[in-house]
C-alpha cells in the first residue's frame, strides 16, 4: 500500500519526502527536481509500542511502516504530455492513496511555477490534468456498456446510468470521490477503472513557521473548497519539520516544538493520517524475541491479520487468542492477563480491532 506525494513543481513535495523518509531526495529551488519517483518506507509512529518494549524488554521492536512515494511535479497540460505529464499520471495511477502538498505561504525567494501564490487554483490545475484522464477512461469503458445495454442487459443498463452520471460530473469539474454513489455502485461500477480522482486524499497546506500552529488566509480558503469532497487535511510548516528531521538529540527537538507551541512533529501527525487514509490499522505481537506492529486492513478477520505474518497462519487457522492493549497495559503481563480472565478465544469471524495483541493456533 503506497501513498503518492503530488501537487506543482516547487511546493514544498521533495523537502517533506525528505523529513519522512531516510531516503533523501533530490531538493533544490527549480522545477523538475524529482524526476524519478522516490519512495521511502516510514517507521508509523506509535507510542504504544514504546510501552509495551518497556514491559516485554524484548530483543528488538519493529514498528508498522506505510510507503510514501514522492512524485515528479506536474503542469498545466500534463494530461496531453506536457512537462512530465505521462510519467506523473502513470505513477500517481500506482498509488492508493493521494498526498496533495498545497503552498500556503509566501516568500519572493522561492520560485512558483505559476509566478503567484495561489492554493486553490493549484488545486484546480492537479484536479482538472486528473479529471482529464478520468474522462478518457470512462468515455473508454462507456463505449463497451452502451453496446451491451442495447440488449437489454440489465446489469449493463444500470452501470450505464453510473457511468453517466460520473461523466456528466467530471465534466463539471467535479471529482469521483466528490460524487454521491452508493457503496455497491462504487464497488461494482467505478473501483474496477481505478479512477485518479476516486483514490483517497490528504491535502497537505504547506505553511510558513509563523502558522504552523493554526495555519493562515490560505488554510482557511483550501478548508472551504474542500469542504464538499471526502477528504482530510493537515497544516504543515515543512521548512520548518525539515530542520526538526536533522536534529539528532530527542530533547532539542521537543524544545523546538515547544517553542513553535507543538506537542509532536506534524511528520508523525502526517505518517499517521497518510496510514489511516490507506485504511489501514495495526495489531501487535508481543514475546522475549520481538514486539511488532502489524499492518493490516480495517475491517479484516483473525484468518486475514494471521495471513500477515504467514499465508500457513491463514490457511491452517483454529484460533486466536486476543487480549486488549489496554488491558496488557494495565495488567503488566500475559500471564497476569489470563488470571483476570481478560484473554479472548476468537474464531474465524472475529473483526480485529486496532491494538489488539494476538497470538494465532493453527494447523498444517
Amino acid at each position: 500500500m503506497k501513498a503518492g506525494i503530488v501537487g506543482l513543481p516547487n511546493v514544498g513535495k521533495s523537502t517533506l519526502f525528505n523529513c519522512l523518509s531516510n531516503a533523501k531526495a533530490q531538493s533544490a529551488n527549480f522545477p523538475f527536481c524529482t524526476i524519478e519517483p522516490n519512495i521511502g518506507v516510514v517507521n508509523v509512529p506509535d507510542m504504544r509500542l514504546e510501552k509495551l518494549e518497556a514491559l516485554v524488554s524484548p530483543e528488538r521492536v519493529m514498528p508498522a511502516t506505510v510507503d510514501i512515494v514522492d512524485i515528479a511535479g506536474l503542469v498545466k497540460g500534463a494530461s496531453k504530455g506536457e512537462g512530465l505529464g505521462n510519467k506523473f499520471l502513470a505513477n500517481i495511477r500506482e498509488t492508493d492513496a493521494i498526498i496533495h502538498v498545497l503552498r500556503c505561504f509566501d516568500n519572493d525567494n522561492i520560485v512558483h511555477v505559476e509566478t503567484t501564490i495561489d492554493p486553490i487554483r493549484d488545486k484546480e490545475i492537479i484536479d482538472f490534468e486528473l479529471q482529464i484522464k478520468d474522462l478518457e477512461a470512462v468515455d473508454k469503458r462507456l463505449e463497451r456498456v452502451k453496446k451491451a445495454s442495447r440488449t437489454g442487459d440489465k446489469v449493463a443498463l444500470k452501470e450505464l446510468d453510473v457511468l453517466i452520471s460520473v461523466k456528466d460530473a467530471l465534466e463539471g469539474a467535479v471529482s469521483v470521490r466528490a460524487i454521491e454513489l452508493t457503496d455497491v455502485e462504487r464497488e461494482e461500477y467505478i473501483k474496477p477503472l481505478q479512477l485518479l480522482t476516486d483514490k483517497p486524499i490528504l491535502y497537505v497546506c504547506n505553511v510558513d513557521e509563523a502558522s504552523a500552529k493554526k495555519g493562515n488566509a490560505y488554510v482557511e480558503k483550501v478548508k472551504e473548497a474542500i469542504k464538499n469532497e471526502d477528504a482530510e487535511i493537515i497544516i504543515l510548516a515543512v521548512a520548518t519539520e525539515s530542520d526538526i528531521a536533522e536534529l539528532e538529540d530527542y530533547e532539542e527537538r521537543q524544545l523546538f516544538l515547544d517553542d513553535l507551541g507543538l506537542e509532536e512533529a506534524g511528520a508523525s501527525r502526517l505518517i499517521r493520517a497518510a496510514y489511516k487514509l490507506l485504511n489501514l490499522q495495526t495489531y501487535f505481537t508481543a514475546g522475549v524475541k520481538e514486539v511488532r506492529a502489524w499492518t493490516i486492513h480495517i475491517g479484516d478477520t483473525a484468518p486475514q491479520a494471521a495471513g500477515v505474518i504467514h499465508t500457513d497462519f491463514e490457511k491452517g487457522f483454529i484460533r486466536a487468542e486476543v487480549i486488549k492493549y489496554d488491558d496488557f497495559v494495565h495488567y503488566g503481563s500475559e500471564v497476569k492477563v489470563k488470571e483476570a480472565g481478560k484473554l479472548a478465544v476468537e474464531g474465524k469471524e472475529y473483526i480485529v480491532q486496532d491494538g489488539d495483541m494476538m497470538n494465532f493456533r493453527f494447523n498444517v
